[in-house]
């Protein structure tokens, strides 16, 4: 029989004192299935499907890699002085399953699935998956506030046309974001870019989309504080939506993702410049392209469990309720 902890009325994680964290259930941070609670202010949610795919496939398995790394985080987050679980009902809403056969279908399904977790007043941390999730995470978040501001972290733009004629990839999310109208174009920006691009065109594209950029050379160059700074500056107090594609990260800290590019943010940086966000509107958010094939020694789960756990921390320092 596993305890959890119970602190200001939400139900916590097992009691990792009492019940080892091998044997407790195979949940994020080892919290509450959503069945298990009354309410939840926030859901981790999986959506286990790479149909968006144009290089290394295998990212449906992601969620429950990310959940698997994910065991040893505590419920205190000293880098932001908060304890997220005593803050918030957090659990482990399970995963919206899609259709792996028909983009078209699935991205459906994916919106509706977030959908009615944001009708409850649930907020959602997403973790993928391809980064194709992103365009329905967005219409029903949309939906909900209107367009929104967004930070991308990753090595690549993903506001591509097409992939071989198909509107709906990994690579497109965001241009085809923009031309919804679920973006607020005044407040738009990719961290972490870097790597060759198709031309020059890509470039020309993304600012007419309204993106700004910081490469990971920027963060390198200017500093975590600096590029914090231009961050928060830029998206205000609007409604933000973050969305982290884990190969934002160099290979070395995250080799099992599905396009890996050099010269990448360290873990460090990563996570300190999530931290700077700290009293943003954050409404939604997403960690997506953990491909479990790739790495070794859980490398690239844990990065991702702990991006996770420090989104989480923010929606806690917001102090939300449902």
């Amino acid at each position: 029989m596993t305890q959890r902890v119970v602190e200001n009325g939400n139900i916590g994680p097992i009691d990792a004192s009492l019940t080892p964290r091998w044997a407790g259930p195979s949940t994020f941070a080892l919290l509450p299935r959503i069945d298990e609670v009354e309410h939840a202010d926030v859901a981790v949610i999986g959506v286990p499907w790479d149909t968006g795919v144009s290089y290394r496939p295998g990212t449906r398995f992601g969620p429950n890699h990310v959940r698997q790394s994910s065991r040893l985080l505590r419920p205190y987050n000293p880098a932001q002085d908060v304890s997220p679980f005593a803050e918030l009902q957090v659990v482990d809403g399970g995963d919206i399953a899609a259709n792996p056969f028909h983009i078209g279908e699935g991205i459906e399904q994916i919106d509706a699935g977030a959908s009615a977790f944001l009708d409850r007043g649930t907020k959602l941390l997403t973790i993928g998956g391809d980064h194709t999730i992103a365009l329905p995470l967005l219409r029903a978040v949309a939906r909900k506030h209107g367009p929104v501001a967004l930070l991308h972290f990753d090595a690549h733009l993903d506001t591509w046309d097409t992939y071989f004629h198909e509107p709906l990839t990994h690579g497109t999310p965001f241009r085809r974001a923009v031309e919804e109208g679920l973006l607020d174009t005044e407040a738009l920006c990719h961290v972490g870019t870097r790597g060759p691009l198709y031309g020059i065109k890509d470039l020309k594209d993304d600012k007419r989309f309204g993106f700004g950029i910081v490469t990971s050379s920027d963060v390198y160059y200017q500093g975590v504080r600096e590029v914090v700074a231009k961050l928060r500056d830029r998206i205000g107090n609007r409604p933000l939506y973050v969305s982290v594609d884990i190969d934002c990260m160099d290979p070395a800290y995250t080799p099992g993702t599905g396009t890996p590019e050099a010269g990448g943010l360290e873990s460090r940086e990563l996570l300190e410049l999530l931290r700077g966000l700290a009293g943003l509107n954050i409404v939604g958010a997403d960690i997506v392209e953990v491909a479990p094939a790739y790495d070794h020694a859980e490398i690239t789960g844990i990065a991702a469990a702990h991006v996770a756990y420090d989104l989480i921390s923010l929606y806690a320092r917001q102090g939300i309720k449902a």
